[in-house]
């Protein structure tokens, strides 16, 4: 599911669902920055977690 991630996609965290709504800002190889409402900017690993797509 990260391989269709792209700059500007909403996703949530589903080990911390607090964070809140996230915005892919950058997808580098596994490496997925993502700007949390909540937490700011957090470093993803794409190959140990598998972000939730936040539809509307």
């Amino acid at each position: 599911m990260n391989e269709v991630l792209t700059v500007g996609v909403l996703v949530r965290h589903p080990q911390f669902p607090d964070w809140g709504i996230g915005q892919v800002q950058s997808v580098i190889g596994h490496r997925i920055t993502v700007n949390f409402e909540n937490t700011g900017k957090q470093v993803i690993d794409g190959t140990q977690i598998m972000l939730d797509l936040e539809a509307f």
